[in-house]
């Protein structure tokens, strides 16, 4: 067992970046990575794209040093690599494999999935079946599981640059569109009311207070909402709710399009219209994001993103 890191040497946003792989599971990988305090949402699959700034540090801590051919070799021997025919179909596996066990660990952080009692063990597994099948409702196409994905992943990406995440801001992230039938206000209302009544119908001995700031916490996810000096939990999920902002610009025109989908039986102009005043109160604002840790990562790239589509918006 072994992990492995090659020199870097792949250009994109700025730097370049290094492959970091295990030759023999995953998991050891997964918590390498978290270690070293690499995002998890730099794991594509089969390795993690490591910034060259991590690099020496990932030598320390035991990588071994080698080529890009070598973690290629390594890749197919263990039998880990997945091939670029397959990628796209791996994707989503991979995708419900990360929340799945994303929702198990918070079940263990409350003492909910690993408590002595078998009912309330079942119970958090199926709340979080639940959950996931309603993210992957026919209906839905940006509000769907690979949202959850990314605004679970924005934490993380926090958390490693020193938040603390809270657990009611990952209860939060969890519930926050799991009832989405497009009206905006109304879904936040009805998705904090299934918060509330999820975390207390099943018994899962949770605190009441956690619980009924689960539900503020949802409803205060309204889009451009005002919500002055927010707690540190709150302000959390709100940037991480807003990351699709700072997207890549490939990443960030698959959101808008299917946002656009998500409101099909709106015509073009009216959908422009709404559209742009959404986008034009966040460019107002005087800073998109509220912790220091967001604002640096993604204010300046989603303040781009905003004003391309404003643009192009405005043409109708």
């Amino acid at each position: 067992m072994a992990i492995l890191i090659d020199p870097p040497a792949w250009p994109a946003h700025g730097t370049l970046w290094s492959h970091l792989i295990s030759d023999s599971d995953y998991d050891e990988l997964h918590l390498f990575a978290a270690k070293l305090g690499a995002p998890r949402r730099g794991f594509d699959l089969d390795h993690y794209d490591v910034p060259a700034s991590l690099y020496e540090r990932a030598v320390l801590l035991g990588a071994q040093a080698v080529t890009a051919k070598d973690v290629v070799h390594r890749l197919r021997g263990s039998g880990l690599r997945v091939r670029g025919v397959d990628r796209e179909a791996v994707r989503p596996l991979r995708r419900r494999h990360y929340l799945q066990n994303e929702w198990l660990a918070l079940g263990t952080r409350l003492e909910v999935s690993s408590a002595l009692d078998p009912d309330e063990r079942n119970n958090w597994h199926a709340l979080g079946a639940n959950l996931l099948t309603r993210w992957n409702e026919p209906h839905r196409s940006y509000h769907d599981e690979r949202h959850l994905e990314d605004v679970l992943l924005a934490l993380n990406h926090l958390q490693v640059r020193g938040e603390m995440i809270a657990p009611e801001t990952l209860l939060a992230a969890w519930f926050h569109d799991a009832v989405y039938e497009g009206s905006a206000g109304e879904d936040e209302a009805a998705s904090a009311e299934l918060a509330l009544r999820s975390l207390t119908d099943a018994e899962f001995a949770l605190d009441g207070a956690l619980v009924a700031s689960v539900g503020d916490h949802v409803l205060a996810t309204i889009p451009a909402r005002e919500v002055a000096d927010p707690p540190a939990s709150l302000a959390h999920l709100l940037d991480a709710d807003l990351s699709i902002f700072a997207a890549s610009p490939t990443r960030y025109a698959d959101y808008a399009s299917s946002v656009r989908r998500e409101y099909a039986h709106v015509s073009d102009s009216a959908f422009a219209n709404g559209r742009a005043q959404i986008l034009e109160s966040y460019l107002l604002m005087p800073k998109i994001y509220r912790s220091d840790a967001a604002k640096a990562l993604w204010e300046d790239r989603a303040r781009e993103n905003l004003r391309s589509e404003f643009a192009e918006l405005s043409k109708y």
